[in-house]
């Protein structure tokens, strides 16, 4: 392991000490927590749903911190258009060989503006476009400037293969090698099942995990959710697929590099994987530093609808790429997005801001950081949106999972941060802030939920999503649980609700835990499983029939007993116990147990030797720490909040 991958491990855990310590005066959730081990516990439900590892999200699934490319060449603007002075030096870079850790060379954009009327297009691997800074000051930092109109100049910089589709991707393969999965249930967040034949594939293979459209499986997630319709999902192109390598192979058993993020039952969908040709596929391409700055003709403003015709549609645009980077760039006064991914794979868009787009305030526009077609495992930390409709969103659909929206903000918001439309699945908001000073368009500003009819029928927008330790101040979280599947909200501060008003569809609420309370840890989700994958550590999944329903004291045993005796008792939340035995006059002659349990059960011994014979009370007092219990509420039986359970004991001597 090299010393730079070292420092980011080590980086990663010494943030998480401090939390570590105060674990036991805080809060943890009911279905995500650590165990006396440390190593993080997800407790499934009744279905198999459980909160699934979202730390494989970003470049190199976050295993490696994004490089520093040395400058090999530079550019600096000119007068009049810049497009080919741009591509030209982008060309220079591109035409020097690869190095061994995958790389050309950075190309500097001197300071300046850089007038553009075309598409600049970064498309070859190992090239890092790299500015000076991206601020306003062109006398100090890079501005690529677009002129051209919405036809001439859609998007402005293109980064990886392209905005079309598959055609040069890691999703190309031969289906009819297709390998059928037999394993009859493969639950969302795991990476092992078994196939029917092993044989064609090898470890390091790129593949595809592919769980074709059945009428069975439209059936059993009520075709998507729209509202008296049946027919408008199953006419759409709707797989879900993974884009993976193998890690291991055992037998017929495939282990992958990363989760999936739904649950595939074969009854329902024959799941298969085949290998990918790996044709034309980008890697290794990043950009930082730099503005991109939309024309604003009229200097419309971005509170307000505006004139969209005359500028580009969309800002910086990563399509058909694998492990690349964003970082400490701007996008401003596009019609569409800032920042948006298309068959893009283990990207990290970092310290990125996408703010006062132009454009009408309606339909498909002012998606600032928009995840659409096949992105998948695309990590935004850091990252800062303002007047947006959709600051943060999954504008994709079955093929979209495992994105990451991390310590994000949006300001000014006009509407929700959301999964979008059709089936998008495992898209985690961690410690997303939404300050909402403007009148919404709408009454919540996130979105984990079913949106019906809205659109073109888009149903259910989200499945296996999380939020946790969000802060939407006064505005609305919307949080519904799909069929089959189940969305969270943990820790989160606002309005967090399922019901309607103010979700705009009737559903089943989602499982919501914590909600307006203070010290829940990990503070951060991703941070705490990124921290323990890095590590080694190894977490565990607990079915909920696992997990006691009740607070509940056995009796002794033996008993009577002489001089000692076993005691076991059962604790369903996180919670403050005490275990305590009198004697029959009521006086305290020992205590047992004084400290914080997580879920599970417990035993300990009494050992009585130094008392006399007579009858004993063991008394368990049990303090939950949380305001929910793991398990449903029709089987909770009231034990949420404090009790006390007695038992009698008989010492013989």
């Amino acid at each position: 392991m090299g010393e730079i991958t070292m420092r980011f491990i080590i980086s990663i855990l010494f943030c998480l000490i401090p939390q570590a310590a105060v674990w036991s005066q805080t809060w943890q959730s009911n279905i995500v927590y650590a165990g006396t081990n440390g190593k993080l516990i997800y407790v499934a439900d009744g279905e198999g749903n459980r909160i699934p590892d979202f730390s494989y999200a970003g470049y190199k699934n976050g295993s490696v911190p994004i490089p520093f490319i040395a400058v090999v060449d530079s550019v600096s603007p000119i007068p009049g258009d810049n497009t080919q002075n741009i591509q030209n030096a982008i060309a220079r870079v591109a035409a020097r060989p690869l190095d061994v850790n995958g790389f050309r060379g950075a190309l500097l954009m001197k300071p300046g503006k850089y007038r553009v009327s075309g598409i600049i297009n970064l498309n070859a691997s190992g090239v890092v476009l790299r500015g000076t800074g991206e601020d306003g000051d062109s006398l100090t930092n890079t501005i690529i400037y677009a002129t051209g109109d919405s036809v001439t100049q859609s998007k402005v910089l293109v980064v990886g293969g392209g905005t079309g589709t598959k055609t040069n991707s890691a999703w190309t393969g031969k289906l009819t090698t297709n390998v059928n999965i037999l394993s009859d249930t493969v639950h969302v967040g795991d990476r092992t099942f078994q196939v029917a034949d092993a044989t064609p594939f090898t470890v390091g293979d790129n593949i595809v995990v592919f769980h074709p459209q059945t009428t069975p499986w439209f059936r059993a997630i009520n075709f998507g959710g729209v509202p008296n319709d049946t027919v408008y999902w199953p006419k759409q192109t709707l797989p879900i697929a993974y884009n993976r390598f193998i890690t291991a192979i055992n037998g017929n058993t495939i282990t992958l590099d990363a989760p999936v993020f739904n649950t595939l039952v074969r009854s329902l969908s024959q799941c298969s994987i085949y290998k990918t040709d790996r044709n034309g596929v980008l890697t290794n391409i990043g950009i930082e530093n730099l503005r991109v700055d939309i024309i604003n003709p009229f200097n419309q403003n971005p509170a307000n609808n505006g004139n969209e015709r005359n500028h580009a549609q969309d800002a910086i645009w990563f399509g058909n790429i694998e492990d690349g980077w964003a970082r400490h760039c701007t996008a401003l006064h596009f019609v569409q997005s800032g920042f948006k991914t298309s068959f893009a794979t283990r990207l990290t868009i970092d310290s990125c801001s996408a703010i006062d787009p132009i454009s009408i305030i309606t339909g498909e526009r002012r998606y600032n950081f928009n995840t659409y077609l096949a992105s998948q495992l695309v990590l935004f930390s850091n990252c800062y949106a303002r007047y947006a409709r959709h600051a943060y969103v999954s504008n994709g659909t079955s093929m979209v999972s495992g994105c990451v929206f991390f310590q994000c903000t949006s300001d000014e918001s006009l509407n929700s941060s959301e999964g979008h439309r059709l089936w998008s699945q495992g898209l985690l908001f961690d410690n997303f802030v939404d300050k909402n000073t403007n009148v919404s368009s709408s009454s919540y500003v996130l979105g984990l939920y079913n949106r019906g009819n809205s659109g073109s029928g888009h149903g259910w927008a989200s499945v296996h999503s999380v939020a946790w330790n969000c802060n939407t101040g006064t505005s609305n979280i919307i949080i519904q649980k799909p069929p089959t599947a189940q969305n969270y909200a943990i820790g989160c501060v606002g309005g967090v609700t399922g019901n309607k008003p103010p979700a705009p569809f009737n559903q089943p609420q989602g499982y919501i835990e914590g909600t307006g309370q203070a010290g829940l840890n990990p503070p951060s989700l991703y941070a705490a499983q990124l921290a323990e994958r890095l590590s080694g550590a190894n977490s565990v999944v607990m079915p909920v029939s696992s997990i006691p329903c009740t607070i509940t004291l056995e009796q002794n045993y033996p008993n009577p007993f002489n001089p000692s005796t076993n005691i076991r008792y059962h604790i369903p939340s996180p919670s403050s116990v005490q275990l305590t035995m009198y004697d029959c006059l009521g006086r305290v002659v020992d205590v047992l147990v004084e400290r914080t349990h997580l879920p599970g059960t417990y035993e300990t011994e009494w050992n009585a030797a130094q008392y006399p014979s007579g009858v004993y009370f063991c008394r368990l007092s049990v303090m939950s720490l949380s305001q929910r219990d793991p398990v449903s509420a029709d089987r909770r039986k009231g034990q949420v909040g404090s009790s006390v359970e007695t038992k009698k004991f008989l010492l013989l001597k």
